[in-house]
């Protein structure tokens, strides 16, 4: 690990733990080598720097919207942190290229399916991006929901810490059983995963992915180290 690196999760882990209580006990359940997805919902900026640092000592990317790097000093510290830039609104080409490069070498990638943060902690619909990756990857993946920090931008003005919770699913893989993968099945297996995630959270949180009855695991199949 660089100066660099230690300096900036030094700096970030400082930062959050001063806003959050951070509850963090089952990131344990992540895989500690080989190539990892870990996805997650995106309710705002401060959960990017508490998942990038409780997850080391493990090499950690993410895609980030590439408009962050338009800051200097923030741009350097995603460099050092390994973050993707990330285009939205188009098929950005590199940085899938970029991800799948990151996987090839086993290290763990952050994605948030739902492409934008939703602010109230509830579940948008989600993109299939994160499907491709892990199918031309075949690398596990880990649903990792967040909650309670919805609001710690009012507790900040009453200088009050936020409770931030993680919940972790069990890693999994996903397998299409040899069907052709349309864009049918990347649909049915987008909702496979993100109900898995919703499954980790409390009902209030799951929005579009509230009703678990619509839950399937048939692209599902335990993650096994070994593989």
């Amino acid at each position: 690990m660089t100066l660099s690196e230690r300096f900036v999760i030094s700096f970030f882990r400082l930062l959050t733990s001063l806003i959050c209580r951070i509850d963090d006990a089952e990131l344990s359940r992540v895989p500690r080598q080989g190539p990892v997805i870990v996805y997650t919902n995106h309710i705002n900026l401060v959960e990017i720097p508490i998942i990038y640092t409780h997850l080391q000592p493990r090499k950690v990317h993410g895609m980030l919207l590439a408009d962050r790097w338009k800051i200097p000093l923030l741009g350097w510290a995603l460099n050092v942190a390994g973050g993707i830039p990330l285009h939205r609104g188009e098929a950005d080409i590199d940085a899938i290229h970029a991800s799948l490069k990151t996987l090839a070498q086993g290290q763990l990638l952050i994605i948030s399916p739902e492409g934008t943060r939703s602010h109230d902690g509830k579940l948008q619909q989600a993109h299939p991006g994160v499907v491709l990756l892990a199918l031309h990857s075949a690398a596990a993946l880990v649903p990792v929901g967040y909650y309670g920090a919805e609001c710690y931008t009012e507790n900040l003005k009453k200088l009050k810490r936020t409770d931030f919770h993680m919940r972790v699913g069990k890693p999994f893989r996903l397998n299409a059983h040899g069907e052709k993968v349309g864009h049918q099945v990347r649909q049915k297996m987008l909702e496979e995963l993100m109900y898995q995630l919703a499954g980790l959270l409390p009902a209030q949180y799951r929005g579009v992915y509230t009703d678990l009855s619509c839950a399937s695991t048939q692209y599902i199949e335990p993650y096994t180290q070994n593989r």
